[in-house]
């Protein structure tokens, strides 16, 4: 009973961010007054071109195929460096993508969109580039976090190096991977909204329409449902790591 009620307390911010995130997408048009009395300058008070639910699951697509493809790069170049073979290349692997950094998501958009064309390619390619950094940041630290006498027990025991990987080195560095995945993530929750600037259909295009038109309603409305999405999936993050710990810690008793 207590660890159950310990549970929902911990759940009831995520659960109340999202149910405002799904009010907000529902019931946007029933704000109509509230946002002319803010803007009464304004004919159309309420972005009408596309339902805010359409963009939230486009928004939410983006997300989870660049993020996805961060991961996996992220995840395999930071194992690959962290092996004897590979690390060789790992000053090369971190500098190459620390200058992805460096260049804005805007600059990569402009850049390869008149070389693949408007829409969702360009803007997958722009938030798989600036997702990669954190989750292969967090692979390297965790992998390096792994103690040496536990790999040398490993040893002991007769494993190899593959499941030395699988079964003691990525569980124990989990916490830390997570931790780099819910910052990448976060990250391009955020930045997908700029995608919008390439015809790609996001939560940032009421944002990018308001500001071509100077519609400020149309610009919170996009820029409030996109901070209710980030802060909901951060706190999803925050749960998940919280179960993570608890797992590996009956793990080691």
């Amino acid at each position: 009973m207590n660890t159950a009620l310990a549970g929902l307390r911990r759940a009831w911010p995520l659960t109340a961010v999202t149910l405002l995130m799904i009010l907000g997408l529902s019931g946007m048009n029933a704000l109509a007054p509230l946002f002319q009395a803010m803007f009464p300058q304004l004919v159309r008070p309420v972005y009408p071109l596309e339902s805010f639910w359409n963009l939230w699951l486009a928004h939410v697509g983006l997300v989870l195929a660049s993020s996805g493809a961060s991961v996996v790069l992220g995840l395999g170049i930071g194992v690959a460096v962290t092996r004897p073979l590979g690390q060789r290349f790992r000053p090369l692997a971190g500098t190459l993508v620390a200058l992805t950094q460096t260049v804005p998501p805007v600059a990569v958009l402009a850049v390869a969109a008149p070389l693949i064309g408007f829409g969702f390619a360009p803007a997958l390619l722009a938030l798989t580039l600036y997702g990669i950094f954190p989750v292969l940041q967090a692979t390297m630290a965790g992998l390096d976090g792994v103690p040496r006498s536990v790999l040398d027990a490993a040893r002991g025991l007769g494993m190899r190096a593959g499941e030395r990987l699988a079964q003691i080195e990525l569980p124990m560095a989990l916490p830390v991977i997570l931790a780099g995945v819910r910052v990448s993530v976060t990250i391009n929750i955020g930045t997908a909204a700029i995608a919008s600037a390439v015809g790609t259909q996001t939560l940032g295009t009421p944002i990018i329409v308001g500001l071509s038109g100077f519609n400020n309603a149309y610009v919170l409305q996009g820029a409030l449902l996109v901070g209710l999405l980030a802060i909901s999936v951060d706190m999803a993050f925050n749960l998940l790591q919280r179960a993570v710990d608890r797992w590996l810690g009956r793990g080691r008793k």
